[in-house]
């Protein structure tokens, strides 16, 4: 069992008549067939939310990537998705929950639902065993996608979908399982409510190192180090991506109170859905003024990852800021943006997205003020739990990323980079009314 709490905001004129049939029990009370099914649907409901959160990325990476590598970015984001849940299934499920007991990680096996209990009215399981597996699939997804858009356009297909196998279905787990399957930082005390650093960093790490290993696209930086921008495709679909992730945040964050059988449960997902929008709009908002301040001009892709910095920040701890102080750790993600994506090219960095200041040094910033608003942990805990996992997907995503490079190979060939991986790869075009061969399609 997870030991995040998750809830659903379930609305309605019936959901009503269910709260006011069942009186608020207490702690020790046992669970009520009532609460199983809210419980359960609360799984399944924001584990849609997130889903759904897959097509935002594919979107906005469609978006900032240029035209001729459209169909292969979607491909990507759609394969990966695919992966991951049938990775979690194989082994990555009870590897990060099954028996870590304060320890490292869980049991190599093959996850099977178990509702024999619930079936012959024991609710004490809390939910549906597959409703929790598919909520905690969703999350993996997420890591991956933040990988896929760093690397895009210079990586080969199916390296790039190997290293999403050992990703989601053993880095992702082990280091999960430290805090959320109940590991050895769970008993330190570090707190990551919806995963700024489980998930957000730990995929942005895996991005660095590969955009490292990787390089950069051709064209990107010139002999003396100058940066010459690519610009992305299709604008409006990277906005259209934006706000697809920020509805799905609400799943993210939302979820992740776990537990809808109570008064205070609705009142904590409300803060949670409060805090989570309001640092998204202060991200957003944020690097909107300071682009018009440094450059002169406001930047659209810089202001959307402004706002998926802000949400990135407050996913390690929604549930305890006021609504000031989300707006607060919301608006810094989006200043960090503006910092990390500039310094990131003059260190020869190409992350096509910006997902490595989005997610990776947003994550961080997130993950280290819950201390802000969270008296049960502390900045030391909070720090060892960043630099553990930091080191560990640094080490075993290097290691993967290598293998990879010196064995099969990364990196298309420089003719098929130029030509787009569209048809170097796919044999297809997303837009083939548009005229071949021009560098800047």
């Amino acid at each position: 069992m997870r030991i995040r709490k998750s809830f659903l905001p379930f609305m309605g004129v019936a959901a009503a008549a269910l709260f006011a049939a069942e009186p608020a029990l207490a702690a020790d009370a046992p669970v009520t067939e009532t609460q199983f099914i809210l419980n359960s649907i609360n799984f399944l409901v924001f584990g849609a939310f997130v889903m759904l959160m897959a097509a935002g990325f594919a979107m906005l990476e469609s978006g900032l990537v240029r035209s001729k590598n459209t169909a292969t970015i979607c491909l990507k984001n759609v394969a990966l998705y695919s992966i991951a849940g049938i990775m979690f299934y194989l082994v990555g499920y009870n590897l990060m929950y099954a028996g870590v007991d304060g320890g490292f990680m869980g049991s190599l096996a093959i996850w099977g639902a178990d509702d024999s209990a619930a079936l012959a009215g024991d609710f004490s399981g809390n939910y549906a065993a597959s409703s929790d597996w598919f909520f905690q699939m969703v999350f993996v997804a997420t890591a991956a996608s933040i990988v896929s858009g760093t690397l895009a356009e210079r990586i080969k297909l199916w390296p790039f979908l190997i290293f999403v196998v050992v990703l989601t279905g053993f880095i992702y787990p082990i280091q999960g399982a430290w805090h959320w399957g109940g590991g050895w930082l769970a008993e330190m005390g570090f707190a990551d409510f919806a995963g700024s650093t489980l998930v957000h960093s730990a995929g942005g790490w895996a991005a660095l190192t590969g955009a490292i290993i990787l390089g950069a696209r051709k064209g990107k930086f010139d002999e003396e180090g100058r940066v010459h921008p690519i610009p992305g495709a299709n604008l409006p679909l990277a906005t259209l991506g934006t706000f697809i992730l920020w509805f799905g945040w609400f799943g993210f964050n939302g979820g992740s109170q776990l537990a809808m059988g109570s008064a205070a449960d609705l009142v904590a997902v409300a803060n949670i859905f409060a805090n989570t929008n309001i640092a998204a709009a202060g991200g957003l908002v944020t690097a909107m003024i300071l682009t018009q301040l440094i450059y002169k001009k406001v930047d659209l892709s810089m202001s959307l990852n402004g706002a998926i910095a802000g949400l990135v920040s407050i996913t390690a701890g929604p549930d305890t800021p006021s609504l000031g102080l989300a707006l607060t750790i919301g608006a810094v993600g989006g200043l960090l943006v503006v910092v990390f994506v500039p310094l990131l090219d003059k260190l020869k960095i190409d992350d096509v997205v910006g997902a490595i200041s989005a997610h990776l040094v947003a994550g961080i910033w997130g993950t280290m003020a819950v201390p802000l608003s969270n008296g049960d942990t502390s900045f030391a805990t909070q720090g060892v739990g960043v630099l553990a996992i930091g080191a560990f997907v640094i080490a075993t995503s290097t290691v993967v990323w290598l293998v990879l490079k010196y064995t099969i190979g990364i990196r298309v060939k420089p003719e098929d980079e130029e030509l787009g991986l569209d048809r170097a790869e796919l044999g297809m075009e997303a837009y083939p009314e548009f005229g071949r061969g021009s560098q800047f399609i």
